[in-house]
């Protein structure tokens, strides 16, 4: 085995099964179901489109797999791409300083453009104190150290 090989950590399959709260409301255990995928949709639509968010999406996905389907939130938690964020953000640990950079930067460029083309004052400042609102939110949160 080389140097590398050991020091890289292999992650297999975590079952995580034990955290859900599968809803016993067969509607309602649907309706979560549905909303899941809904917001799994949006987050994989947010990591493509520049201005959407996609992790926020997949959190609220997540949320809703844990009230309708173990299998579903399993493999969020266990995905490649964004497991490991899933699973720092509810251990407390952060969000990733180049993650938190990218978000402020593009919430601000498209805020701000939006905001150069709306005509009304009013709507105007709706939208700027929502762009403020989130990239406050996001700077406050702990900032995760590799």
């Amino acid at each position: 085995m080389t140097e590398p090989e050991k020091n890289t950590p292999q992650r297999g399959f975590v079952d995580y099964s034990h955290e859900t709260n599968v809803s016993k409301n067969i509607a309602l255990r649907s309706l979560w179901f549905v909303l899941g995928f809904f917001f799994t949709g949006l987050g994989f639509l947010g990591y493509i489109l520049p201005g959407l968010p996609g992790t926020v999406f997949i959190l609220i996905a997540v949320y809703f797999f844990a009230r309708s389907s173990p299998r579903f939130y399993n493999w969020l938690l266990n995905n490649p791409m964004f497991g490991s964020l899933i699973r720092d953000w509810r251990a407390g640990l952060g969000l990733p300083l180049r993650a938190k950079v990218m978000a402020v930067s593009l919430i601000t460029l498209t805020v701000g453009s939006s905001a150069l083309f709306i005509p009304s004052i009013t709507a105007r400042l709706i939208v700027l104190t929502c762009g403020l609102g989130v990239s406050a939110y996001l700077i406050s949160r702990p900032t995760k150290t590799v």
